[in-house]
């Protein structure tokens, strides 16, 4: 007698309803994440929001759009950071509502939910996400894009068109990587009879009349900033180690679809021989450009992003590992056949409920176990809040003014600069990198500078002496991490500038 769960039912009848259950599932898991084991804010997270204080058309950090909205929503959330948290997980809603969209246009929406599971135990869409910044906005961007772009080359609807050039011109205002994800998708288009036919109409030009108007404050903004310039090619000594780093970066992307690979894997026949009766996702013959469309952009942002990334030195994959890897599940699920028998559903089940959760339990776990047995700092253990008050308090209180700069170690800096008082943050180090405020801003205006203390009487460091040489060393203070262990006291060593008078 044939079983079918509850769970395919729902698929076969009520496809969005799985959807939004999933969806909305995964994003509460990673907002009680930090919300209860985060003390201070992933990764650059806290500088992005520093910079995006500032409200600065461009900076050293790229295009502008992602950290505006990082800072609207910590101000909207009551200068908490959870409000960023939320933006995030919105982003990653609002990319897989487009990818279901793309997935239902092309296999129907019972293979498009699959699509959706599959995509998510990809662990690029779990804990990078919670460092919201350029890479995490440019995710739904991208789907938005490309759903759109199957549209209008696809389906021949042009009303599609403005939508596709809005997309593309916060894209522009998000990521360097832009330019790049366009011209593939020109690429495409180009390559195709029906793409081609698109792109011989006015909306093109329309769309690029849009795209320019929204990218022009940044693109002037490049401009004055003198910052055109054609990364350096790699010498031919340098060639080897850049490819054998271009097989990390893929090895990287492939583990990343571990959680996919074990699904597909758990619901052969190679691993259930047994002859069942297994219930079935049917979809519509998929069109040849269809499949073209989908194998192009899940393997072309991969190869593509690897490979730039290698050969110049970047530390991630160009665009993002989300963007490299969103179209994954679509692209399985279309290899998969016009029929998708699912064998084993209860495994199929658990298996897939591990892949997304075990993200989650692996970050609680280094948060709580790493301090026993490692000397190594866990940095969402550094509790910003209180140093932020801390800081502020005994500023405004010796000065009678609220703080309005921070400087001294960047990490320390960045997590006070979250006070309630929003200071401006110097990056004494590097004062290039802040040019909404300098040296001598930061003496007339006073503010805190801060470091690691290395012993009782507070001593700076010999760099930020020398920086600020007229700086008299307070007692240092002394902060309690989330979890201890086996670490000593988290003593932070700190001096007052004091703001001269007007």
């Amino acid at each position: 007698m044939r079983f079918t769960s509850l769970v395919v039912e729902l698929i076969r009848a009520r496809p969005r309803l799985v959807f939004w259950i999933v969806v909305l599932f995964q994003a509460a898991l990673w907002l009680l994440v930090p919300l209860v084991f985060y003390r201070s804010p992933p990764g650059d997270l806290a500088t992005a929001l520093a910079f995006g204080r500032e409200y600065r058309v461009g900076t050293d950090l790229g295009p502008p759009l992602a950290f505006w909205l990082a800072d609207i929503a910590y101000r909207l959330a009551g200068n908490h950071v959870f409000g960023v948290y939320v933006l995030s997980q919105v982003c990653f809603i609002a990319a897989f509502r487009a990818l279901y969209e793309l997935g239902r246009a092309i296999v129907g929406g019972q293979q498009a939910v699959l699509a959706v599971l599959l995509t998510m135990t990809v662990t690029a869409f779990g804990l990078p996400g919670l460092t919201f910044g350029p890479l995490v906005l440019a995710c739904p961007l991208w789907a938005l894009l490309l759903l759109h772009a199957w549209r209008i080359i696809g389906q021949g609807r042009r009303n599609a068109w403005f939508a596709l050039s809005i997309e593309a011109g916060l894209l522009l205002l998000t990521t360097p990587a832009a330019i790049g994800l366009l011209l593939l998708l020109v690429a495409f288009a180009l390559a195709t009879a029906r793409g081609r036919r698109t792109l011989t109409s006015l909306d093109p030009l329309f769309a690029l009349l849009v795209i320019v108007v929204l990218a022009l404050p940044y693109l002037i903004w490049l401009v004055r900033a003198d910052v055109f310039a054609m990364p350096q090619w790699p010498a031919l000594a340098d060639l080897s180690p850049r490819l054998l780093r271009w097989g990390e970066l893929l090895g990287y992307l492939l583990v990343s679809m571990a959680g996919i690979a074990l699904l597909v894997v758990l619901n052969s026949g190679v691993v259930y021989r047994k002859p069942e009766d297994a219930p079935a996702i049917f979809r519509p013959p998929v069109h040849p450009l269809a499949r073209k469309f989908i194998y192009v952009f899940a393997v072309a942002p991969a190869l593509a992003g690897s490979l730039v990334a290698a050969l110049f030195g970047i530390g991630h994959v160009v665009g993002g590992a989300p963007i490299a890897l969103l179209m994954s599940g679509l692209a399985v699920v279309t290899l998969s056949g016009d029929l998708i028998h699912l064998r084993r559903q209860q495994v199929l089940r658990t298996a897939w409920l591990a892949a997304v959760v075990a993200p989650a339990l692996a970050v609680i776990a280094t948060i709580v176990i790493q301090p026993w047995f490692a000397s190594t700092e866990v940095p969402t253990s550094i509790p910003a809040s209180a140093m932020g008050h801390f800081f502020g308090e005994n500023f405004q209180r010796r000065t009678n003014r609220p703080l309005q700069a921070v400087a001294g170690d960047p990490q320390l800096a960045a997590l006070v600069a979250l006070g309630a008082s929003r200071p401006h943050l110097l990056l004494d180090a590097t004062p290039g990198r802040t040019p909404w405020i300098s040296q001598e801003k930061f003496n007339a205006l006073g503010g805190v500078v801060i470091w690691h203390a290395s012993d009782t009487a507070g001593t700076p460091p010999a760099d930020i002496a020398k920086r600020f040489p007229g700086i008299v060393p307070e007692i240092p203070r002394t902060f309690d991490r989330l979890v201890t262990g086996r670490q000593p006291s988290l003593r932070i060593g700190w001096g007052i500038v004091r703001p001269k008078a007007p």
